[in-house]
């Protein structure tokens, strides 16, 4: 018997990059008031903006080294593409250690940045943006983990919130109203629940159920049973399923094909990108099951520019760095004076990325726009395209 978490792929491992700080908040940033007085400095917007982008290098990890470059390099493009703004970017390595963002970021701020871009993993970035409330510098983080947003610390990374929230309100739309929850028992896991619970009841749909599995076989054989019961009872309308790591879906979907559980009867959702790696298209248990895609059109130009600039692929995280440098000139470009300060980085009409709409919330979090896919005979297909704007004020 092996353990699944022994099972990751190097795609997986990648992706924990982020994932690694999910559960990590050391101290607690201090929080905005909607009513408060805004973060961060005004600037001249006829003038470059100083912005410090920390990013991970010469760490001795490949992977971590090549999405510190990815990120870097997709801020330059970001800063060559930028339109009636200059901006001044200075790039500042860093190791995972708290202490070497820290120290980063306070010699950024000694010569001169107005907005610290990164740093990537949620425990430094929580560490930076307390270091620069004295400066009144804000903090625009790579980290997805939203237990550290708030104050001058935003998160860039796609939240487990806005994915549930997107599946979980398409499904509602569908006459979808009763979901059962099946989630791992790490600490990815236990957030990812929170974040589909959360999103279960700001739509009024109803929670009916929870299934909670070990990262093994073992552990996920014991839940089988009860979730196909559930199934089969016609007591629920979808199974809402974590699987953040990278053998939990295969597994998972695999015994609940062979119970009779599909999504044929029981809608099945994820959190995670069930089309990565391309080989569990072909898989019996996901087809047709639904998870959340970033807005694609911009993507391939993105791709092919950067390669064409620096001779390989960007790393998948990498334009978030693109992103975050994207905001901040689309707000001096326009020449607003608040482009790095909370009234100018929370506009409701947010910016476009790399990977199509987003904004940052006022509580430090952010919305994107995504498209929800399906697999259909071995392909992807987009069931309901990502929104191309933002409606009206921020959503709850």
């Amino acid at each position: 018997m092996f353990t699944i978490a022994k099972r990751i792929s190097r795609r997986a491992a990648q992706a924990g990059i982020v994932a690694a700080g999910l559960a990590v908040a050391a101290c607690q940033p201090t929080s905005l008031g909607r009513s408060g007085p805004a973060i961060g400095p005004q600037i001249d917007p006829s003038q470059p903006v100083q912005v410090a982008l920390l990013v991970p290098g010469g760490t001795g990890n490949a992977d971590l080294d090549w999405l510190g470059r990815s990120l870097a390099n997709s801020a330059r493009m970001a800063a060559s593409d930028a339109r009636g703004a200059r901006i001044d970017l200075r790039v500042y390595t860093t190791t995972p250690a708290e202490a070497s963002a820290v120290e980063a970021a306070e010699k950024a701020a000694a010569e001169g940045a107005k907005i610290i871009l990164g740093p990537l993993f949620a425990d430094s970035a929580n560490a930076v943006g307390n270091a620069m409330k004295d400066n009144n510098l804000n903090v625009l983080s790579f980290s997805n983990n939203a237990e550290i947003a708030g104050g001058n610390v935003y998160v860039l990374g796609n939240t487990f919130q806005n994915v549930a929230d997107r599946l979980v309100g398409y499904g509602v739309k569908q006459g979808l109203r009763r979901f059962l929850m099946v989630y791992e028992n790490d600490p990815a896991g236990q957030i990812g629940a929170g974040a589909i619970e959360t999103a279960i009841a700001q739509n009024r749909a109803t929670l009916t159920g929870k299934q909670q599995h070990a990262l093994s076989q073992d552990g996920i054989d014991a839940i089988i049973p009860a979730v196909s019961e559930a199934a089969k009872s016609g007591r629920i309308d979808a199974i809402f399923m974590t699987a953040n790591q990278q053998a939990v879906l295969p597994y998972l979907t695999d015994k609940l094909n062979a119970a009779g559980v599909t999504s044929a009867q029981t809608q099945f959702m994820g959190l995670t990108r069930w089309d990565i790696p391309a080989a569990r298209l072909s898989l019996p248990g996901v087809q047709g099951g639904w998870f959340a895609l970033p807005d694609t059109t911009l993507q391939g130009d993105f791709i092919n520019r950067y390669r064409g600039a620096y001779g390989e692929a960007p790393h998948d995280l990498g334009s978030l760095g693109y992103d975050g440098v994207a905001a901040i000139a689309a707000l001096a470009g326009s020449g607003n004076k608040n482009a790095v300060n909370t009234i100018g980085l929370t506009r409701s009409a947010g910016f476009t990325g790399v990977n199509g709409v987003f904004r940052l919330r006022p509580n430090g979090t952010n919305e994107r726009g995504m498209s929800i896919a399906t697999i259909n005979n071995g392909r992807v297909v987009i069931i309901d395209p990502a929104p191309r704007s933002f409606g009206g004020g921020f959503g709850l």
